[in-house]
Parts: structure tokens; sequence; C-alpha cells
């Protein structure tokens, strides 16, 4: 399965480099949101082919990493 373009936003947002305040301040792209909508209204609703589902899932993946990340670099912060 080719890199989706939401996990290369987030690849390539780690691979720049970061700092805690820029972390927590990240945020998807229209586009990666929209996908994500998307996914989740069809799934609902028509259904999906194989590929999306594991498309949805990894995104859901990718989402609870960046908040366990985020919520990690809130605590970098208060320190």
């Amino acid at each position: 399965m080719p890199i989706s373009p939401i996990y290369k936003e987030i690849i390539d947002f780690i691979a720049a480099g970061t700092t805690p305040q820029n972390l927590v301040e990240f945020r998807p792209s229209k586009e990666a949101k929209e996908r994500v909508a998307d996914l989740i209204h069809r799934e609902k609703t028509t259904g999906l082919t194989s590929e999306e589902t594991a498309e949805l899932n990894h995104c859901l993946q990718l989402e609870h990493l960046m908040r366990l990340a985020k919520s990690s670099a809130r605590q970098y912060l208060m320190e």
C-alpha cells in the first residue's frame, strides 16, 4: 500500500524536527480532516473497500499516537 497523504503529513512533521510546543500546536491539514471524515461517513453508510478500511484504521492509530504525544508534550511544557 502506498503511503497515504495523511501519513506523509505526519512523517514530514516529525522529520522536520519539532519542539513540545510545536507538537501541541500541530493540527492536521483540511484535506486530511476531510479524508478521514469521508472515510468515517462512508464506513457508516455505504461501506469501505478493504484498502479504505485499512487506511481509516491507520489514521485512527495515528490520531491516538498524536494525542498521546501531545499529552506528553504538555507535561514537558509544564515542567
